[in-house]
């Protein structure tokens, strides 16, 4: 962990340290700019993913605010928004459903618990610098995962969108009761809902280019694409209140409550301690789910942004800046938050130059929590949802599948496991599902390694897999190079090879070991290169190693491994074979 007596460290944990003593009138004028658009972006999106998330419309908001504030604090990126997200509000459903009725005080407490354990094991992860456990995530299983979650969005909201009874986690739950319950299909609702979603994917894709085409200028077509879906909310509240749509049946957001996030601990009603941890047990798996999943998707977006203007993030840092945003959402009345793709590209897109654009947009959205929460009484359900579905339509990815297939079939499977199984069991499933295929793909692979058979390339020093190239080799050595790190999966992989490759070729004397893609040896590999030395010599074959690593010498060093070696170790592989052909010739 690093030293925080020194300014520098301090820095690191808190960047606004560095950041703030630079900010200026024309930091705080780009900030400001870029501010004011995301705001109007999130208020919609805010209340739709709070829907998303089975919570009240308010929690959306609140979800917006605090978070963002303390992003600022300890962010790395100063493009990066955070908030309610598509993904992990689905995550929040799934989990949260799991253990309390939705509507109920429980319910909102569990989302709660769930913000305050996510923070709480971002921190841990950070301040331990344990980022890289995300990689485990494997590119495919993301894709398959996100594309998954993104078409099971787009089916839990067909209830807000049609008005028809849905109950379900996955598409085999899901369907069916839509096919069933297609005879009561709400009209109003339907109309109301389809129409938001045309009208939403319209100028999505044909207001900033038709703009563009009258004369509009490039930035202010932007502006005005990015603000359409404010003006299709306020257009559906103006519809709703003058046709008093509520009346007939078409279900609104209705009160929301006036004022500024309270502040909110989990277990007022589950009974006291003893059911707060019981609840916080039911929830850490969950919690370390939506953890990796959102801290994945944040250093993503953070990353590709940051490239465009050549700067970089810290992973760690992100890890406690997410974390301490998290703690934060769970005790303002929130729920799990991220780093959004869509807002952060925004804030990119609309000059946001320092997480200070985060803390102006927490003002705006406080200011709209004040003064314009009763506005929102007659939105309609249906808008919401269809601007989820819009949101959504970016998460799913058709090509990945034939990309994937061309290239890795392993990994196909996995994207296909975590694709499949997400759609038709749940969200946690799913992931789980893909995680433990890559890791158990990857112990695969590396358990049994490439392993060539080298010879020289004529005219060089080079030497190349027999199989692939015309190569010269020595009567009586056995050139084998392996392409892997060697540990406990693949020791006994090796061990079988060698004492393969000398069975069919009576006439070998000697075995060089070409070290040159070995990274690591661990002790069962070291037990096994040992074993492998030990059966060679019986059998009246030297052992040598060629081009070993300097960090991998050093460990052979701290062992009796070198000391009982039947050959030597060579500095280059055509040193070794210099050396056996020509015992004379001088090696280092």
């Amino acid at each position: 962990m690093a030293d925080l007596s020194t300014p520098t460290a301090w820095q690191r944990w808190f960047p606004i340290l560095d950041w703030g003593r630079r900010y200026n009138r024309s930091l705080l004028t780009a900030d400001g700019v870029a501010a004011a658009v995301v705001t109007l972006m999130l208020i919609p999106q805010s209340l739709a993913y709070a829907l998303l998330a089975g919570l009240p419309a308010q929690a959306g908001l609140y979800a917006s605010m605090a978070p963002l504030v303390l992003y600022a604090l300890m962010g790395s990126s100063g493009t990066l928004a955070v908030g309610p997200a598509a993904v992990t509000s689905l995550m929040t459903a799934a989990s949260v459903g799991a253990v309390a009725a939705q509507g109920s005080v429980a319910y909102t407490e569990a989302a709660l618990m769930l913000a305050l354990l996510s923070g709480a094991i971002m921190l841990v992860m950070g301040a331990a610098r344990l980022g890289f456990l995300a990689n485990f995530l494997s590119h495919p299983v993301i894709s398959g995962f996100v594309s998954a979650s993104g078409l099971l969005i787009a089916a839990s909201q067909l209830k807000h969108l049609l008005g028809v009874p849905l109950h379900g986690e996955n598409l085999l739950q899901l369907l069916p009761q839509l096919w069933q319950n297609l005879s009561s299909l709400h009209v109003p609702t339907s109309v109301m809902g389809v129409g938001a979603l045309a009208l939403l994917l319209l100028v999505r894709r044909q207001l900033k280019p038709g703009l563009k085409r009258l004369g509009v200028s490039a930035g202010a077509a932007d502006l005005a694409a990015k603000a359409a879906p404010v003006v299709v909310l306020l257009l559906s509240i103006a519809l709703s209140a003058v046709w008093q749509l509520a009346e007939q049946g078409v279900r609104v957001v209705g009160t929301v409550p006036q004022g500024l996030p309270p502040l909110t601990l989990p277990g007022g009603s589950t009974g006291g301690w003893a059911a707060t941890w019981a609840l916080a047990q039911a929830l850490w798996v969950p919690a370390l789910l939506i953890s990796l999943v959102g801290f994945v998707e944040s250093v993503s977006v953070g990353q590709s942004l940051a490239a465009k203007r050549r700067e970089r993030i810290d992973p760690d840092a992100e890890l406690r800046a997410l974390g301490l945003s998290n703690l934060g959402a769970g005790l303002s009345g929130g729920f799990p938050v991220t780093g959004g793709f869509s807002r952060s590209v925004v804030n990119f897109d609309a000059g946001a130059r320092t997480p200070a654009a985060g803390i102006y947009t927490a003002v705006g959205l406080a200011l709209a929590a004040l003064f314009l929460t009763p506005w929102l009484f007659h939105l309609p359900q249906a808008t919401l949802a269809a601007t989820i579905m819009v949101a959504v339509v970016t998460l799913v990815d058709v090509g990945v599948f034939a990309r994937t297939w061309h290239y890795a079939k392993a990994d196909f499977i996995a994207l296909l496991l975590t694709f499949g199984l997400t759609l038709a069991v749940g969200v946690e499933a799913g992931l789980i599902a893909g995680v433990s295929a890559s890791v158990l793909l990857l112990l695969y692979r590396t358990s049994r390694p490439h392993i060539a058979v080298v010879g020289q390339v004529p005219g060089t020093e080079h030497y190349r897999n027999v199989l692939r190239h015309a190569v010269l080799e020595q009567p009586g050595i056995l050139g084998l190079r392996v392409d892997e790190s060697l540990y406990f999966a693949n020791a006994r992989f090796l061990e079988d090879t060698i004492a393969v490759q000398v069975a069919i070729r009576s006439g070998v004397r000697h075995v060089v070991l070409q070290c040159s893609a070995i990274n690591d040896i661990d002790a069962s590999a070291l037990e096994s290169l040992e074993t492998i030395n030990e059966r060679l010599q019986t059998s009246g074959v030297q052992l040598h190693l060629s081009e070993v690593k300097g960090p991998v010498l050093d460990r052979l060093q701290r062992s009796h491994f070198l000391a009982q070696l039947s050959g030597q170790v060579f500095l280059t592989h055509h040193q070794a074979v210099t050396h056996i052909v020509h015992p004379l010739s001088p090696h280092n």
